[in-house]
């Protein structure tokens, strides 16, 4: 279809403030990854034995394959029912912070692992069958053009909210005993993303649920919570793959459906697991709560977040074919 007139996006006049407040709160707490100095993690990394080694690599490349669904396949889906300019651009805010968490991890790998190793993560994250059946669950389910758009949003909640989390309880466990802190900042970071991912894309699932008839929000409801119990019972198998290894299996589980409920407040529905914070491991909890960012809607950029120096440009610093380009005057040639 021919375009016949195109609109600019006027943020002056905003139809939904949840819109205006989600921009400014992801572009105020901007990150990226080469920021974080994760090398003074090596010490504590060394000390690790190889199968708590192999735990954190294997976490994290789970993690980089969900992170890259989101990036790739799950926003874009979520753009094919915007109401708003300003929602699109929202949108596209958080779908290129997606790639930058996706590419966080690999600053991690290149960090701690060898080269083997890292490949080793990458063919076991694109083949691993737990793994995989929840990521070709939801991104089918993405991709589908019939799809009902609020189902659309329910997995992604359910992925931002829910699913991430058996993988970020490992740096977050280590974090509570003071160790790979560089590590957990990272993880901290994308933490806070995902908060605000979650609670945005609940709000405008919400948003939708209350235009439907009464009947209808119910067939929606009673599809929600059987695809919870299904992803959960799958996320139950890759959380004893990854964790019984080293005895952590009970607590991530406790956590995971702690954040299930969670994601389901997100979407305005009532828990469904017993567990409370109270029930998750105080040393998680305690991870989620020490050092840079607070994990809430209100956190700033973390103070483990390093900034770049900055000069006033000079003169000589646009003359970028000379020698002498860039240097303070006692260094030049």
């Amino acid at each position: 279809m021919a375009i016949k007139n195109y609109e600019a996006i006027n943020w002056n006049q905003v139809s939904d403030m949840i819109d205006k407040a989600t921009w400014e709160k992801l572009t105020e707490q901007f990150w990226l990854d080469t920021r974080i100095p994760v090398s003074n993690d090596l010490d504590d990394w060394r000390e690790l034995d190889d199968d708590h080694r192999w735990v954190v690599g294997h976490v994290f490349g789970g993690l980089t394959l969900l992170d890259t669904l989101q990036s790739e396949a799950g926003l874009t889906a979520l753009k094919q029912d915007v109401k708003t300019q300003h929602e699109t651009a929202v949108l596209n805010n958080i779908q290129f912070m997606e790639s930058v968490h996706a590419k966080s991890y690999s600053t991690i790998f290149t960090t701690l692992n060898t080269p083997d190793e890292i490949e080793e993560i990458f063919k076991w994250s694109d083949t691993e069958e737990f793994l995989q059946s929840k990521a070709i669950r939801i991104g089918n389910l993405y991709l589908d053009p019939e799809e009902d758009p609020l189902k659309k949003k329910i997995a992604n909640v359910f992925l931002e909210t829910f699913l991430f989390y058996s993988g970020f309880y490992t740096p977050l466990y280590y974090l509570g005993h003071n160790k790979l802190n560089n590590v957990a900042e990272i993880i901290k970071l994308i933490l806070r993303d995902e908060s605000v991912h979650g609670t945005y894309v609940g709000y405008k699932f919400q948003v939708g649920m209350r235009q439907l008839s009464t009947k209808r929000q119910q067939e929606i409801k009673d599809w929600m919570y059987t695809f919870l119990y299904d992803l959960y019972d799958n996320e139950e198998k890759y959380t004893h793959l990854l964790y019984d290894q080293v005895g952590w299996t009970d607590d991530v589980l406790t956590f995971i459906r702690y954040n299930a409920n969670k994601a389901l407040m997100n979407l305005g529905q009532d828990p469904l697991f017993p567990d409370t914070d109270e029930d998750v491991n105080p040393v998680v909890m305690n991870g989620i709560s020490t050092t840079t960012s607070n994990h809430d809607f209100f956190s700033q950029v973390g103070n483990g977040y390093r900034l770049g120096a900055v000069e006033a440009m000079r003169d000589s610093d646009y003359h970028v074919a000379s020698p002498n380009a860039g240097k303070d005057a006692d260094e030049k040639e």
